[in-house]
């Protein structure tokens, strides 16, 4: 049984990996020195919390919460980025003992509650609804982007 548990700056070189192929399902270019310097200053500045999923030594998996406020409830939440699993650790509960971390550390946290965005085909949205994540259906999602300097 997978332990999960937050990430120490010691974790960034096994976390290279995960941080890669949670990447390449989301169609994006292979850059692990981006990736190790992305870890480094998220493990420096501490403006996340990366929870990881380790079994006898080997990270597994790991989840990304940024935070973030309501104006409109007055409330903490937090914004779960990133969830992924290595390929061969998938179908043994990995995913669903990182989601539980999150809702534990939200309620600990005193906050309303987690955030998330999926890819429409993305198959996790069958365990987000499992656990009680409720599909938004009352409101749009925007997105605008900065033009490259």
């Amino acid at each position: 049984m997978a332990l999960v548990r937050k990430a120490l700056p010691s974790d960034k070189d096994s976390l290279i990996p995960l941080l890669e192929g949670y990447r390449s399902f989301y169609k994006q270019e292979a850059n692990p020195e981006k990736s190790a310097a992305f870890l480094t200053e998220r493990l420096a500045a501490r403006d996340s919390i990366i929870f990881v999923a380790e079994d006898e030594g080997k990270l597994l998996g790991f989840m990304q919460l940024y935070p973030s406020f309501s104006t409109v409830s007055l409330e903490r939440v937090w914004i779960l980025n990133d969830l992924f699993v290595a390929a061969t650790a998938r179908s043994q509960g990995i995913g669903q003992s990182l989601l539980r971390a999150a809702q534990d550390f939200c309620r600990e946290q005193g906050a309303k509650g987690l955030a998330l965005e999926t890819g429409v085909e993305n198959p996790a949205q069958k365990l987000y609804e499992s656990l009680g994540w409720e599909k938004d259906t009352h409101c749009f999602h925007y997105f605008w982007k900065a033009s490259a300097k």
